[in-house]
């Protein structure tokens, strides 16, 4: 989409790279902006060039104070210094314009992911796909979990309690087949809530043999944290569903495999600013089970998912040190999200029209939120405005100069 609007430069080092580019293309006559895709306190304020921040915010409070003695944690001066921003939800707009002032330039514009997704839409095969692991796999269905008890977990400590012996390495291809539930995520990321995404499918469908949840895991060293989720399949009881976890880069041809097979996209997170797994599914036409809240809540609703209940609770800035209450998140209400799980199943099951509409729906939903053509018009804009003429008062509005 930016090749689209001119001609892009990736840039390394912003303090070394960036008003050189600025410099040669006033040279030329030609106007340039940086687009710096990184939160406000790490965005350079002091460049030549005009600077756009291009930053995802899930929280109901933007960072308000000049925490750890750094005066750019104050997302507000970073932000009036520059003079515009981008974001990736109508939920992150309102919460620079409560910090700001209805006054301040803020768009939402997520990743521009829809189009190249429509190769891949359809409903689930109705053949069993397969997919080749070459990395970490885990088989609920396979794996001796009595180690993993809390018991079992503090004996091992302080040494890692190993994982289940052939886990690592090539495998036999892996039968898809089912209502397949797939979730895409970072166990670290304490926002991503795994511990009620895992628990709750257990309940919700134990007696269920065909059905399938897949935890594609993309932390790079998820070890010591596969054995807590192996705990809490352990606690869950005798399951006649299916669990598996997946660390391992998938090739396209593997991963559009994957997509193809899903019956639907799952997430229960505290709060997102995008969520690109959950985007890329439903814009393929996958029906999800998530909350509709934070940036979910422009593309999420009753007729393209399964929506969980939430509500408004205390929360951290993820970046800041003192880990202070100074915000509110998203907790998922667990009765509902059982509820989700059910529904979700009977539908797959036993009504093929409810679910042929909501995957309809999901590519509609998707389309308003992320295509190119809702979203080159809003970048253009954006642009064009920061690299039109400006005054000197125009240029930067800070009450005070920015220090760290």
């Amino acid at each position: 989409m930016l090749d689209e609007l001119g001609i892009v430069i990736e840039v390394q080092n912003p303090e070394h790279e960036v008003d050189s580019i600025h410099a040669s293309c006033q040279r030329h006559g030609e106007p340039c902006v940086f687009l710096c895709f990184m939160p406000p306190n790490k965005t350079p304020i002091d460049l030549a060039c005009p600077t756009i921040p291009v930053f995802a915010w899930e929280y109901e409070a933007l960072p308000d104070e000049a925490f750890g003695g750094k005066p750019r944690n104050d997302w507000r001066r970073v932000l009036t210094k520059l003079g515009a921003a981008i974001t990736h939800s109508s939920y992150t707009v309102e919460r620079v314009h409560a910090a700001l002032g209805g006054h301040y330039p803020v768009d939402s514009i997520p990743a521009p992911l829809w189009d190249r997704m429509q190769a891949l839409r359809g409903e689930p095969r109705e053949t069993a796909a397969t997919l080749k692991i070459d990395g970490l796999l885990i088989d609920s269905r396979r794996t001796d979990l009595s180690a993993y008890t809390m018991h079992g977990l503090k004996a091992a400590l302080p040494a890692a309690l190993p994982l289940p012996e052939g886990c690592r390495g090539p495998h036999d291809p892996v039968t898809l087949d089912g209502v397949l539930y797939t979730a895409i995520f970072n166990p670290g990321d304490g926002r991503k809530n795994w511990m009620d995404m895992v628990s709750a499918f257990c309940e919700a469908l134990r007696d269920k043999a065909n059905a399938t949840l897949l935890l594609k895991l993309t932390h790079y060293d998820p070890d010591k944290l596969i054995p807590e989720i192996l705990e809490i399949i352990h606690k869950a009881g005798p399951l006649a569903c299916r669990i598996l976890l997946v660390h391992a880069y998938l090739e396209e041809a593997q991963y559009n495999a994957l997509l193809q097979a899903t019956t639907y996209a799952v997430n229960t997170s505290h709060g997102e600013g995008q969520c690109l797994p959950l985007m890329e599914y439903m814009s393929a036409g996958k029906p999800a089970v998530a909350p509709r809240h934070t940036s979910m809540r422009d593309y999420v609703d009753d007729e393209c998912a399964f929506v969980i209940e939430s509500s408004a609770e205390l929360g951290t800035w993820p970046h800041d040190q003192r880990q202070a209450f100074r915000t509110l998140r998203q907790r998922i209400h667990y009765g509902s999200l059982v509820a989700a799980y059910r529904r979700s199943y009977h539908v797959a099951q036993n009504e093929p029209l409810t679910y042929r509409c909501m995957s309809q729906a999901a590519r509609a939903s998707l389309q308003r939120y992320c295509s190119v053509d809702v979203l080159r018009p809003r970048l253009e804009r954006m642009i064009r405005r920061c690299t039109a003429p400006r005054t000197d008062t125009a240029k930067g509005c800070a009450a005070q100069d920015i220090h760290d």
